[in-house]
């Protein structure tokens, strides 16, 4: 990447994850909601470890999969109302390369956060120890696929007043072969059954999901802005 190109790339990239931890930003919003709907489940569920260890690897990837949905709303939202897009969709970058920086920024800001807390949540839930490094490992692997395939929900609807709804009715079934492939690699290495399938295939999703979503995301806010 060329110095003026890589200079505009880390600028947005910056200046998004700052406004993600900003006050009401996504980021503290999006750990927020991780940190109490696991909280609720394992009080609603019941103090039984086997049944929470039977639930853990599921509940965990389910809250973060609805964390990330959640902080997509507002990923484009208030650069296009403020005309920012604009001046940004003229940039060297082209808006491949301000989705691309927004994707990352949204992933390293919101996301990550949340699987770095896993570890904490997983002995709450009372994970077997068996699950542990599965599960991060699943997390860091599917995670940016949610980002990615997110991005396009949130570039498809970003002129739509509250479209919020829209978006999760456009995003949420997509999102379901990378919840099936994490809880199945998490329940894979707990039954002492090699989870490498699992994570191949969810790192397959997550690879498709790096081509597509850029290019995806940048045809959507181009006719957004048309």
């Amino acid at each position: 990447m060329a110095a003026p190109l890589r200079s505009v790339f880390m600028a947005v990239l910056a200046r998004d994850m700052r406004l993600a931890w900003s006050q009401g930003g996504t980021g503290t919003m999006a750990l927020s909601f991780f940190l109490i709907a696991v909280t609720l489940f394992a009080f609603g569920v019941g103090p039984e470890p086997q049944v929470l260890s039977r639930i853990a690897a599921g509940v965990i990837w389910v809250v973060a999969l609805l964390a990330c949905l959640l902080s997509l709303d507002r990923l484009y939202q208030a650069d296009f109302e403020d005309g920012s897009l604009d001046d940004l969709a003229l940039s060297p970058l082209g808006l491949a390369g301000v989705a691309g920086a927004k994707i990352l920024a949204h992933w390293l800001a919101t996301v990550l956060p949340l699987i770095l807390i896993t570890p904490l949540l997983g002995l709450f839930m009372h994970l077997g120890a068996d699950g542990y490094l599965v599960l991060i490992a699943s997390l860091m692997i599917g995670t940016p696929a949610l980002s990615l395939i997110g991005s396009i929900g949130a570039a498809l609807t970003v002129s739509v007043r509250r479209g919020g709804v829209l978006m999760a009715l456009l995003v949420l079934p997509l999102y379901v072969p990378t919840l099936i492939f994490g809880v199945g690699a998490v329940d894979a290495a707990l039954n002492m059954v090699t989870p490498m399938e699992n994570l191949a295939l969810l790192g397959a999703v997550s690879l498709v999901a790096l081509v597509i979503g850029p290019i995806a995301s940048a045809a959507a806010l181009r006719l957004a802005l048309e």
